[in-house]
């Protein structure tokens, strides 16, 4: 049986609400139109560091570039890059053999 620590617990869950906050932020170029793209030239390298700050390891790495990417070509705004990269790096995968 696993020891839950309840620090980490809610420092995770803070950290989705931020991730959540990050992906609304990129996609709000959606809401100015024409100005949003020069927003997303601005936002792909930010939102790419604080990706990588966020996660660390070749999970952030990989998703600081991926986030990068996803912010730089037009019309991808919508994907949740930052909620994506939360579950990956905290949802508990099992393989049921399935």
């Amino acid at each position: 049986m696993e020891i839950i620590n309840r620090n980490q617990v809610k420092a995770d869950y803070q950290k989705l609400v931020l991730c959540i906050f990050l992906d609304l932020v990129g996609c709000f170029s959606y809401a100015l139109p024409f100005i949003g793209e020069f927003f997303d030239v601005i936002w792909a390298p930010i939102s790419g560091i604080i990706m990588l700050s966020i996660f660390k390891g070749n999970s952030g790495k990989v998703a600081g570039f991926l986030e990068f990417a996803e912010e730089i070509i037009p019309f991808t705004d919508f994907i949740p890059t930052f909620t994506l990269t939360w579950i990956y790096t905290n949802v508990e995968w099992k393989n049921n053999g399935l």
